[in-house]
């Protein structure tokens, strides 16, 4: 028998961002600009990031690394430890554009897991803000000095990390949308602010601070995800449309116009790339969720087969909901193939009626709302007629 061993960890949280995860920030970072700044013509000047632990300790810290380099700010390494030790400014000539501000959002595993990383980014945003260079070219002290003479607070002038309240996790769009008690934007914001506007950093610990996030969020011209691995896509898990799309939503109800959404895709290292979160959901759609394939291995899983679907009309009408991802083609494409298609509903009636019911009154909500803005007539009366059907069942 072998030992189990003990004190088991996934990577030193000091070692963050290792240095490979540094080349792939960097080519994150650049891929970012060079998208937004082909379909705008302009530098951003701020920049939103949804950061989560798993990716962290997946990649040893890619997002964190893609902050660093926005920033326009290296990290300094110990070669024994391979442990980050400093942070040094790069040089003007050396990042030949701006210094680009970041505004993050992270989870609350990433907040436990990596208190270090947390004050590092703060004590980056900080350095950045001190140097002395021209607003044009370093657009973090040109906020700051803005915030600054706004409300005589340095500390809140170059406060750019936010999360949950200490010792709760979340974002809170989940319950809201599942209530189908929200709106509008407004609602959204409101509750994602709410959840999210705490202040992290040196000395911060979860203070209170949504005025000061809701000042940094209206700057915010790009508001961005990064997926690291082919395991997970942005229609399986609620907290892609929580996080990203709830900060898509908050900037556009605090400035009335939607932010750039962009998906950066560090899945393969030497092939980096950053799509629109409109293209990303497209190529989701056409690859799993209408892919016969992925609905037949679903078929063989029986009752959980069957949520895993509702689950995923759940969380793309999350998305619309919050970043208005979805085209009429596929929510035509879903009520055909997942609630109409003979062979699925018999298969969602056996296996899970209530999934069936879900999908149906999920389907029927989006055309409601307006999201889903020209359905087919028939289309909806073959939603309505299933959700009968199923209400009656489940009453029987």
């Amino acid at each position: 028998m072998l030992p189990t061993g003990r004190n088991f960890y996934s990577v030193d949280p000091k070692a963050v961002p290792s240095r490979l995860a540094w080349e792939a920030g960097v080519a994150l970072a650049d891929s970012l600009l060079a998208r937004y700044r082909d379909e705008h013509g302009r530098w951003p000047r701020s920049v939103g990031l949804s950061v989560w632990g798993t990716s962290a300790m997946r990649t040893a810290g890619d997002d964190i690394a893609e902050v660093l380099a926005l920033l326009g700010v290296r990290p300094v390494w110990d070669d024994a430890s391979r442990r980050v030790i400093d942070l040094a400014p790069m040089q003007p000539a050396e990042l030949g554009r701006p210094r680009i501000d970041v505004t993050v959002r992270i989870s609350g595993f990433f907040r436990d897991a990596f208190p270090h990383v947390v004050t590092m980014l703060d004590d980056a945003v900080r350095l950045v803000a001190d140097l002395d260079e021209a607003a044009e070219d370093n657009y973090v002290r040109a906020h700051a000095q803005a915030d600054l003479a706004h409300h005589g607070d340095q500390r809140r002038a170059t406060t750019r990390i936010f999360g949950s309240k200490p010792g709760t996790y979340g974002a809170g769009l989940l319950q809201l949308i599942d209530s189908r008690s929200w709106r509008d934007d407004a609602d959204l914001a409101q509750v994602y602010t709410a959840w999210g506007g705490f202040a992290y950093g040196r000395d911060l610990d979860g203070r209170e601070a949504i005025d000061d996030m809701n000042r940094q969020y209206r700057r915010i011209a790009v508001a961005a995800k990064n997926t690291d691995t082919r395991e997970h896509d942005i229609a399986d898990s609620d907290d892609y449309f929580q996080y990203h799309g709830g900060m898509v939503a908050t900037v556009r109800a605090l400035t009335g116009q939607a932010p750039a959404a962009y998906i950066g895709d560090n899945t393969r290292p030497d092939a980096i790339r950053t799509r629109t979160l409109s293209e990303e959901t497209t190529r989701v759609f056409r690859a799993r969720v209408v892919n016969p394939r992925w609905m037949a291995a679903m078929r063989r899983h029986g009752y959980k087969g069957a949520f895993e679907m509702a689950a995923t009309v759940d969380y793309l009408f999350g998305y619309d909901a919050t970043a208005g991802v979805m085209a009429d083609w596929m929510y035509e494409q879903l009520t055909q193939r997942y609630v109409l298609d003979a062979q699925n509903r018999t298969f969602m009636t056996e296996s899970n009626p209530w999934a069936l019911h879900g999908m149906a009154e999920r389907l029927l909500e989006a055309a409601g709302r307006g999201l889903w803005a020209q359905p087919a007539p028939e289309t909806l009366d073959g939603l309505r007629q299933v959700l009968l059907e199923t209400e009656g069942d489940l009453e029987a």
